[in-house]
Order: C-alpha cells, then sequence, then structure tokens
C-alpha cells in the first residue's frame, strides 16, 4: 500500500492560485487540494468550460487566447496544467496548445502581476545519456533535442520560461519535472511499452525505470503553488527499477534487441508515419533520466509511492491493454523474427491508437 506524502507545510500568507486545465485529471485533483489547504485565500480554476468542483471561482478561457491577461486579475500564483501531454497527438494541435499557449500564459502573468508561474515539464527535458549521474541533480543541464517530439514541446516551454523569468524579474517561475507519470494520467513513452506482448530491452545497455505516480505529482504541485520550495524541482519514486524487477513484478519477459536494429526500426516507423516520435526516444529506454527530488525532499516532502506499487497499480489499471496489443508473430527466421517483434514491441501501440483515434473522430 501506498502511503501519502507529507502534508505541506503551513507559514505563508494565504494566497490566490488559479489552475489552468482545472477540469482536466490533473487540474481537478490539484483544485480539489488547494481549496482545502490552510494558505490558499481562493482558488481559480480557468478551462473552456466550467467545472464542478465547490469552493472554486470558475473564469473561462482559452489559454491561447491573448484575453486571458483579464482572467488573471488578482491572481498570485499561475500552475498552468492546460498542456497537452499525448505523444501521438497531432503535433501541429499539441504544440499550439503546449507551446503557444505557455507563451500566452507567460505573458498574461506578467501583465496581470502575477508573482509565481509554476510550469509542469518532464525530467525527459535533461535527455537520456550513459554518461548521465544518477540520480541527476534537479538544476542539471537539459540535453534533450529542440524537436516537434512532445519531449520537444517540453524543451520549448522550457526556454520560454526562462525568456520570462529575464525579462521579468518579478515573476518567479517554477519547473516542475515529474519522471514517467503513471496513474490516471500516463505519459511519456515508458509506461506505453507495457501494452506489447514483451518488454523491450537494449542490448548493453542498462534499463533505468523510474516512475513519478499521479498523487505524488499532484502534491509536488501543491507544494510549488504554495511557495513550499522554489524550482526547478524534479518529482519521482525513490531510486529504479532494474529490467529484471520489471519483469517479475509485469509478468512480462524482454526481448533483447540490438541498438543499431532497435533504432533502424524505429526511424523507419517514424518516417512512414507510424510512430509519432522520432528514434531517438529509445534513449530513454537504452540510457538513464532517473531524478532525485532533491530540493522537494529538502524542503520537508517526501514521495507516497515507490516504483514497484506505483507500476503494479498501473498494471492493474490497464488490464486486458497489459502485453496482450498484438499476435505473437510466427516466422522461421530468427533475424527476421527479431525485426517482426521489435517492429510490434515500438510501433504497436501508436497503430493501435491511431486507428482508436481515426474511429473518434468518423464515429
Amino acid at each position: 500500500m501506498a502511503v501519502g506524502s507529507k502534508s505541506v507545510r503551513a507559514g505563508h500568507s494565504a494566497a490566490t492560485i488559479a489552475v489552468t486545465g482545472a477540469r482536466g485529471e490533473l487540474g481537478d485533483r490539484l483544485v480539489r487540494a488547494l481549496v482545502g489547504a490552510d494558505d490558499v485565500k481562493r482558488v481559480v480554476g480557468i478551462d473552456t468550460s466550467r467545472g464542478d468542483v465547490s469552493g472554486v471561482t470558475w473564469r473561462r478561457a482559452d489559454v491561447r487566447d491573448p484575453a486571458l491577461r483579464s482572467r488573471l486579475a488578482g491572481v498570485d500564483t499561475v500552475v498552468h496544467l492546460a498542456t497537452d501531454r499525448r505523444p501521438d497527438a497531432d503535433i501541429a494541435e499539441r504544440r499550439a496548445v503546449n507551446v503557444r499557449g505557455t507563451d500566452t500564459v507567460l505573458a498574461a502573468a506578467a501583465a496581470a502581476g502575477v508573482s509565481r508561474v509554476v510550469l509542469l515539464t518532464s525530467a525527459m527535458v535533461y535527455g537520456a545519456d550513459p554518461g548521465n549521474p544518477v540520480p541527476l541533480a534537479d538544476d542539471a543541464p537539459l540535453r534533450a533535442e529542440p524537436d516537434l517530439t512532445l519531449v520537444g514541446d517540453w524543451v520549448e516551454m522550457e526556454r520560454l520560461a526562462a525568456v520570462t523569468a529575464r525579462a521579468h524579474p518579478s515573476v518567479n517561475v517554477v519547473m516542475v519535472r515529474p519522471a514517467s507519470v503513471i496513474g490516471p494520467v500516463a505519459d511519456a513513452m515508458l509506461p506505453r511499452l507495457f501494452e506489447a506482448p514483451r518488454l523491450l530491452a537494449i542490448k548493453e545497455s542498462e534499463a533505468h525505470w523510474q516512475f513519478c505516480h499521479f498523487d505524488d505529482l499532484v502534491s509536488a504541485l501543491q507544494w510549488a503553488a504554495l511557495g513550499q520550495v522554489e524550482g526547478p524541482l524534479t518529482v519521482g519514486c525513490d531510486g529504479w527499477l532494474t529490467q529484471a524487477e520489471v519483469e517479475a513484478i509485469s509478468g512480462l519477459r524482454s526481448l533483447v534487441v540490438p541498438a543499431s536494429m532497435a533504432f533502424a526500426t524505429a526511424e523507419r516507423l517514424h518516417r512512414i508515419g507510424v510512430l509519432p516520435s522520432p528514434a531517438s526516444e529509445l534513449h530513454y529506454l537504452a540510457h538513464p533520466w532517473v531524478v532525485g527530488s532533491h530540493r522537494l525532499r529538502a524542503a520537508g516532502w517526501a514521495p507516497g509511492w515507490n516504483n514497484s506499487d506505483a507500476l503494479r497499480t498501473y498494471l492493474e489499471s490497464l488490464g486486458d491493454r497489459a502485453g496482450r496489443r498484438l499476435p505473437r508473430l510466427q516466422r522461421k527466421d530468427a533475424t527476421r523474427a527479431a525485426a517482426g517483434a521489435t517492429v510490434a514491441l515500438v510501433g504497436t501501440v501508436a497503430i493501435a491508437r491511431a486507428r482508436a483515434a481515426r474511429r473518434r473522430r468518423h464515429g
């Protein structure tokens, strides 16, 4: 059983806190937590339609609309959660929300006199490299590529935050960078791999599986919103799981594939539009990007979940989807079988999700 994180410390003057994307899974949970916090004078929920959480002042707005400034009147802190964390979303639409929306929120906050903005990105902005220290420090350099992937969106959001901090010193921008999020909201590549029939493993590499449970992310965002800790902040379960430990928990066996085969196959799938992300995303499976939540821990916060329990709970939530996304391939040639299995493991989830998206659009 998971143990709840330590409560937020009191002692700061009451603030008016606005949450964008307040009707989403993450926003809804955060506004509910903030409504009951002693240090909060008022909670403002900002979304394109009103939510149903009592005790929240609802203001309708699209974060891409420059008129957002008027919706931030009287607000001390903005927690920006109106972003799209789906790796397989339409690139143009996702970037409009993530990049243009974040730019608008930062500009509106500065114009409205907001003193604190909390932005949620991902620890993937650090990049995955065999030379990365384990764990990474909160202020480690960001080495991920500023491409058109979801990780690229987060890199650009971080750049916009840095520009705002330099241009408007009165605005304190706090970056929150979680490990792979699992729970009611799951993002990034690693959680999706559990929908394939086998776990992908890159030959001659050592996987470091680390997760951030949804509950702990909400808790960390609350601490950041209340000014209990300064950023940048990493959030995740303590330590990591080895490939063998993940196999034991999931009941899935690993398919070990040479790096050249895995990357070449993934790149071909990306080039023909099957995979939403380039092959470079596989670096996050092959190389470490473990974080230590150092600043949060120094402030008194602690994760309520460990990696093992978080993964077990996530697999339970997948139900029949866990390990059953594609039938087993029957091939005689070992090389072709390995290549086919790599295609299955890397591309199956993307194909299934694309088909589901088409059915939703046309159904």
